[in-house]
């Protein structure tokens, strides 16, 4: 990871070839220079804040279903080998919603019910496995991890599409700093949920995804109201 973010640094585009300074350190530093501004003017903007707490949850989430979810609930029920067909459920309907989503996404108003929509099978989910689930025998004991799978797999299609589509609309000056941002944050939510995994229960993880899910929630939908105010206002002012 080191050696490829110094080689970027050495990137520059096709354009601008005959630009380059003859002084490699000079563009060396200007690349840098250029680098960081990309990373770090996002996090000026009030619309970026808002909406890093729904892209980490998305790493969240997916890192929750490879660690906790296989370890702490298809595993004990379905065994080492129901691993793969649980995953598998997952990826299809990953895929599946990840096609759907997409094609139903037409702007701020739709990506909104969209991701609310994802959220909410998710949210089923963890409120299942922290109220009421136990781990049962028989053919319950085969639907039920599957049946989470589905759901989750759900949520996951929602996001992956939606959190795309929502930074292409909000910055379309910045997209490199934006999608720079949503691999970031992912990246840092996998790693913690990998940390946490071993050392913590399944408990703790799922009310860690429920706190999660709703500071996401809540910050998201603020971030629709401020933009859909925003364009009102933009519109009363061009009447």
């Amino acid at each position: 990871m080191t050696l490829g973010t110094i080689l970027m640094c050495f990137i520059c585009k096709t354009n601008d070839k005959e630009k380059v300074s003859e002084d490699s350190s000079v563009s060396f530093c200007s690349a840098v220079a250029s680098r960081l501004n990309s990373v770090i003017l996002p996090l000026l903007d009030m619309r970026m804040l808002l909406v890093i707490p729904l892209i980490a949850y998305s790493g969240l989430q997916q890192a929750f279903v490879w660690a906790s979810y296989t370890k702490d609930i298809v595993n004990p029920t379905l065994g080492e080998a129901g691993v793969g067909g649980a995953m598998a459920v997952y990826g299809a309907f990953d895929a599946i919603c990840s096609l759907a989503a997409g094609r139903l996404t037409s702007g701020l108003r739709s990506i909104t019910v969209i991701v609310c929509g994802g959220a909410f099978f998710q949210a089923l989910i963890f409120l299942w496995l922290l109220l009421k689930y136990s781990a049962t025998s028989g053919v319950l004991g085969v639907i039920y991890p599957l049946l989470m799978a589905a759901f989750l797999g759900i949520g996951d299609g929602v996001l992956n599409t939606q959190l795309s589509a929502l930074l292409a609309l909000l910055f379309k000056h910045d997209t490199e700093g934006a999608f720079a941002q949503l691999k970031v944050w992912q990246s840092s939510a996998i790693a913690v949920v990998f940390f946490l995994s071993p050392v913590v229960t399944l408990q703790t993880m799922v009310e860690i995804m429920v706190g999660a899910i709703s500071v996401s929630l809540v910050s998201f939908l603020f971030l629709t109201l401020k933009v859909e105010k925003a364009f009102s206002s933009h519109q009363v002012t061009n009447m």
